[in-house]
């Protein structure tokens, strides 16, 4: 330190520290003077003291004016070491750096100046600093003295020209500083970042999209910055970037896609549309690098196709069409598995246009990777049958597509009905409002007597006999009146001379037990007349009741549609169908004569013509006792309506309904379950009307 005193006269030193700018700057001229002698002669260890004394008795001091003072000093002793000054920058940069976080802005105004003159000075051989020049620039550029900043722009300039020009710079050490900053909030410093990254992305030999994954997400959290020049800006360097992306022949799709499916789903629209557009060019460029990111990238377009921005749902919609065409290879890191995850998440969507979509999906995977999904089946089965509970019939008949896709195979078939008719069970209202638009659809695309048969013995066992009604009497609805089912009815209509016919009718009459007027109906439809008229002949009081009358009302209307016309022309020929006519007698004689339905039928019945009532046919077949004669009867057939072969008039083969026992059995078993509740209600309101004890 003597050696520096015994260098720089003392009222240089008193002069440096004075408050007057004048005199201080006065007195750096000199210290420049004496260290470029000093430098002539290659006594840089004397250099070095003017430097220190600088450094410690200055720039350290308690004094503000003292640390003014030793910042122009630097300044000043760089430019006399002019082309030397590099091998001194150790010690003199370091002060100046320390100066930017003083409290007086006047210093930090100085310490911005400093900084610049030496930077004009050694150029280059200061990018060592860079990291440290670049941090504390980016604290200065938000400094709450307006003459601090503006210094700080200028210095901030001739940094970038020197960077730009320098082939010394590391962009791999510069990268974490700038990651780190890219979360900072302050719109100055954003505005610094963004023109940094800039510059950088324009210097040729500086590979900026290589190191764009450490900075795109903080590129992305400017799109929604209050300040419009900021997003602007931000839009502007993402822009360039996706466009280097689309001329590079090689680029890390993976870790930018992670960060675009998080943006996708910002609340600023966009931030939400840049994502969106960005994912959309990543699925056209980035082939099988995506693979393993498809579930994710899928979980971000799925939602904005219901986006409330239509600029946002048309992109989306692009992007999904785009990917669905993509056909991959579940060994080529295609993961199966996490795209139907992500469908069945977007299945519970409160927008209909997603929920679609991820069904779309699902059948799509269905179709291409079906041996995959069918051993995800477990993990979506319960989601895919509770959307057949869905507002949007649409998405119902969809869901059924599916549904039949995957009931292809006879196991997952017997599946699919055993859980609909679970479903069908534990929510009845899924039954009254989706049923018949399920029950059809299926049998359109699983073939209409598979259907029915499969549904017929799972309610024959169906412990719930209230609910195994109410399914039946759907059912058979369904049968009587949908145009999908129009050749189930023509088969059973045959069921007294066709093989096929029979073994259908009987594998329905198991089922449709569970309802009087179901197998009514089902008699008629198969034109087994005379066990019609020993059903109706059968029933009891606790069979006739509210619900069997709705019933009975809506067969009477039923028999007024083309369905039955075959049945109301053969009414023209009295004799052949005698069993027909008792039993639509004894159908009227089961209605309330004031109900619209006993009107409608006796009109019909009146049409009837009388001229075929000939010889005493009806007479003898309407004193006996078809229930003692059909239901009881065992060892042969009985002939029924119309089974005659007019040609040679030998008699055909009908249905033994002696073996057919079903129907009383399972009706005892109503009546018993009946009558146990109505005990169990008198017995409940015996215990009210005693009162405690």
């Amino acid at each position: 330190m003597a050696d520096a005193f015994s260098v720089i006269p003392a009222s240089v030193l008193r002069n440096l520290s004075d408050k007057l700018y004048e005199k201080r700057k006065n007195a750096a001229l000199e210290i420049e003077g004496i260290v470029k002698q000093l430098a002539s002669s290659g006594d840089h260890e004397k250099i070095s003291a003017v430097i220190k004394l600088l450094a410690t008795e200055f720039t350290d001091s308690p004094q503000a004016n003292h640390r003014k003072g030793g910042l122009i000093g630097l300044a000043a002793a760089t430019v006399g070491l002019s082309s030397e000054a590099a091998q001194h920058l150790e010690q003199i940069v370091p002060p100046v750096l320390s100066s930017f976080s003083d409290q007086d802005s006047r210093v930090r105004y100085y310490a911005c100046e400093a900084l610049y003159n030496i930077a004009k000075v050694v150029r280059g051989d200061f990018i060592i600093f860079f990291n440290k020049i670049f941090d504390a620039l980016c604290k200065l550029s938000a400094d709450a003295d307006a003459n601090v900043q503006s210094a700080a722009h200028l210095l901030d300039r001739l940094v970038k020209d020197i960077v730009t020009e320098s082939d010394q710079f590391s962009i791999e050490e510069f990268i974490p500083l700038l990651r780190e900053r890219m979360n900072v909030l302050n719109p100055y410093v954003r505005q610094f970042l963004v023109g940094w990254i800039t510059v950088l992305d324009s210097v040729p030999d500086i590979d900026m999209l290589g190191f764009l994954p450490d900075f795109l997400d903080g590129l992305f959290n400017m799109l929604s910055d209050s300040s419009r020049e900021i997003r602007q800006q931000a839009d502007s360097a993402l822009s360039e970037f996706l466009l280097e992306i689309k001329n590079s022949p090689s680029v890390d799709y993976g870790r930018m896609a992670e960060i675009l499916v998080q943006r996708a789903a910002a609340l600023d629209e966009f931030t939400r549309l840049t994502a969106i557009t960005w994912i959309n060019e990543f699925v056209k460029l980035g082939g099988d690098q995506l693979f393993p990111y498809y579930a994710d990238i899928l979980g971000a377009i799925l939602p904005c196709i219901s986006d409330k921005e239509e600029k946002i749902r048309v992109v989306a919609r692009e992007t999904n069409e785009a990917l669905r065409s993509i056909e991959a290879n579940p060994t080529e890191n295609f993961d199966v598995g996490g795209i139907l995850s992500i469908a069945r998440r977007q299945l519970d969507s409160e927008w209909e246009a997603t929920r679609i979509e991820a069904l779309h999906w699902i059948s799509t995977l269905l179709t291409r990777h079906r041996a995959e999904v069918l051993c995800f089946l477990n993990d979506i089965f319960d989601t895919l049958l509770k959307a057949l509970s869905d507002s949007s019939d649409e998405l119902v008949l969809l869901v059924l597509d599916i549904h039949a896709c995957i009931a292809q195979d006879p196991l997952h078939f017997r599946q699919l009905v055993v859980f609909l008719v679970h479903n069908f069970r534990i929510d009845h209202s899924l039954l009254e409002r989706r049923g018949a638009l399920i029950i059809r659809r299926l049998c359109v695309l699983l073939d209409a007597e598979r259907v029915y048969r499969e549904l017929s013995t799972i309610l024959e066992g169906e412990a719930d006999l209230d609910f195994a009604c109410v399914m039946v009497q759907a059912l058979n609805l369904i049968l009587l009146t949908s145009s999908e089912l129009s050749e189930l009815r023509e088969l059973l209509k045959q069921s007294l001379v066709n093989a096929a016919g029979k073994d259908l009718f009987v594998s329905l009459y198991a089922s449709w037990c569970h309802s009087p007027m179901a197998i009514i109906s089902l008699c008629l439809l198969a034109q087994t007349y005379q066990h019609a008229c020993a059903v109706i002949q059968s029933l009891v009081e606790e069979d006739i009741n509210a619900k069997f009358l709705v019933q009975l009302d809506k067969l009477i209307r039923l028999l007024e549609t083309p369905v039955f016309a075959y049945l109301r022309l053969q009414l023209l020929e009295p004799r052949q169908y005698i069993w027909l006519l008792k039993a639509l007698y004894g159908l009227l004689m089961l209605l309330p004569q004031q109900s619209s339905a006993f009107k409608v039928l006796r009109r019909r019945l009146k049409t009837v013509p009388s001229y075929s009532f000939g010889g005493g046919n009806l007479k003898r077949a309407a004193s006996g006792n078809p229930h003692s004669q059909i239901l009881h009867h065992s060892g042969s057939q009985i002939t029924e309506d119309g089974d005659i072969d007019q040609d040679n008039g030998n008699l055909q083969s009908g249905i033994n309904f002696a073996s057919l026992q079903q129907f009383k059995q399972m009706q005892q078993q109503h009546h018993m379950l009946a009558k146990s509740r109505a005990q169990s209600r008198n017995s409940s309101t015996s215990i009210l009307k005693e009162g405690p004890k």
